[in-house]
């Protein structure tokens, strides 16, 4: 999987202080860190319009310790934040990383706000797997399409160069006399026309997400989600992984991935997990649960992908049918009608195929275990959640993979290391192009964990990537 490096030519069509690969969610933020330090940046981004995986998300960035869980008396630290990633992972992943980004995510989201004016607040009502505080920030619609829109304005109202359908091909590097890296000088672009362009750079960042779009290295790294569908961007290509392999760079956690086990089939639209964890359940073709459904959408993924057919149904109510209204992906799924309703269950067994003995026997279950806050079999507890009551909404799903979580490595400061612990000089990953913080598999992925390593992570590289021309950058809360 070699990436394509380049010598630097004699003279750059275009110079600038930071290159950055990529205009999604980590792109665009590492792009408004730095113009506020001061340094000229471009973004080049393969698409026509900037999207990126973030777009394809709930918008929902976590972080602890913000003025909006003071506002409503919730009680959070980037210590207990921390602790609820490391307690997900089990340990497996970079301590120094996770308590960077779990210090940095609340300044982070107060300073999108107040600098930049994104309309960010904190999503109540439930959490989400793994999370001991309602920590999760968004935009009204909960959708990552009007978070990237929020920052596209934002980089556009602050000076940000940014040239779309523009698809960086290699990285431009200095060598040593002995035929290693020196650093990294810029890269070459492809354009609309094919004309081929080199930019040189002071710094690069690459936020060009990870390999989820690259069949040959889901099939290498994560070969339980090679069938299954993928919901992220076409673009997360494993460019980042190729050009680090090419340069000698360290790699951790290729294993590792986003999926989710509540895509509606086949109407392709995400189903929020808040249904889940507010008391819904999942049922495979044979009308019976399989799972504790709380332990994590991400895990959950490909357990769905295992069952008959590789769909499951989440069953719920109309309570949690009106929670779920207020996420733009629900409103679209509840309009394309890939929500069935019915007054009982042996109506929901009807409008939906599943055997109706086995599904009247599995509500009647749940609302009992709700009732007397009980513990199912698969471990599940049930306490504090109000009974399903009709009238009963079930919608059929698939588990799919959205995005993967391994990458290059980087330390606190977001530049790109050597197995020897060294940094490569003049490159910069945050995002999915980065190691992220969820260890080596699906199962440490903790809700969120995407976007704080693509927002808060994104604005550390930016704003260090400055440093390389302009001198120190304000502090980013880290």
């Amino acid at each position: 999987m070699t990436g394509l490096l380049l010598d630097p030519p004699d003279r750059f069509d275009l110079e600038t202080e930071v290159a950055i690969v990529g205009a999604g969610g980590c792109g665009l933020t590492a792009a408004l860190a730095a113009r506020e330090a001061g340094a000229e940046v471009w973004l080049f981004e393969r698409d026509r319009v900037p999207r990126g995986s973030t777009a394809m998300s709930s918008g929902m960035i976590p972080a602890a310790g913000t003025r909006f869980q003071r506002a409503r008396a919730i009680e959070d630290d980037p210590e207990r934040f921390a602790a609820d990633i490391l307690a997900k992972n089990g340990g497996a992943t970079d301590r120094r990383i996770v308590d960077t980004l779990a210090r940095a995510a609340g300044p982070t989201v107060e300073w999108l706000v107040d600098r930049f004016g994104l309309p960010l607040d904190l999503v109540e009502g439930f959490l989400y797997p793994g999370h001991s505080r309602p920590r999760m920030h968004a935009p009204p619609d909960r959708s990552g399409a009007e978070l990237v829109g929020g920052l596209l304005r934002a980089v556009e109202e602050h000076g940000a160069g940014l040239v779309c359908e523009a698809r960086v091909d290699a990285l431009l590097v200095e060598r040593k006399a002995d035929g290693g890296i020196a650093r990294v000088r810029g890269l070459r672009v492809e354009r609309r026309d094919g004309r081929l362009e080199t930019v040189g750079a002071a710094a690069v960042v690459l936020a060009c997400c990870g390999y989820g779009g690259a069949p040959d290295l889901v099939r290498r790294f994560v070969p339980e989600m090679a069938e299954a569908p993928y919901h992220g961007h076409a673009g997360n290509q494993g460019d980042a992984l190729r050009w680090g392999e090419a340069l000698g760079a360290a790699l951790a956690d290729l294993g590792a991935y986003q999926g989710h086990a509540g895509l509606a089939v086949p109407h392709e639209v995400l189903i929020t997990w808040a249904i889940v964890m507010e008391g819904g359940v999942q049922v495979d073709a044979t009308g019976r649960r399989f799972a504790d459904e709380t332990r994590g959408y991400s895990e959950q993924a490909a357990l769905v992908r295992a069952r008959p057919g590789g769909v499951a149904w989440i069953l719920f109510d109309e309570a949690r049918h009106r929670l779920a209204l207020s996420f733009e992906d629900y409103r679209r799924a509840l309009e394309a009608g890939a929500i069935r309703s019915a007054p009982d269950p042996a109506g929901l067994a009807a409008v939906t195929g599943l055997p109706a003995e086995a599904l009247e026997e599995t509500v009647a279950e749940v609302q009992k275990l709700a009732r007397t806050g009980g513990t199912d079999r698969f471990g599940r507890c049930f306490a504090g959640k109000a009974p399903l009551a009709p009238p009963y909404r079930a919608v059929k799903v698939t588990g799919a993979l959205f995005h993967t979580q391994g990458g290059l490595v980087v330390d606190t400061e977001a530049r790109v290391l050597r197995p020897d612990g060294s940094p490569i000089a003049g490159l910069f990953a945050g995002g999915g192009a980065a190691r992220g913080v969820s260890g080596p598999g699906a199962g440490g992925y903790l809700s969120g964990n995407g976007l704080l390593s693509a927002i808060v992570l994104g604005r550390i590289a930016g704003a260090r990537a400055a440093e390389a021309r302009r001198g120190p950058a304000p502090g980013c809360g880290a």
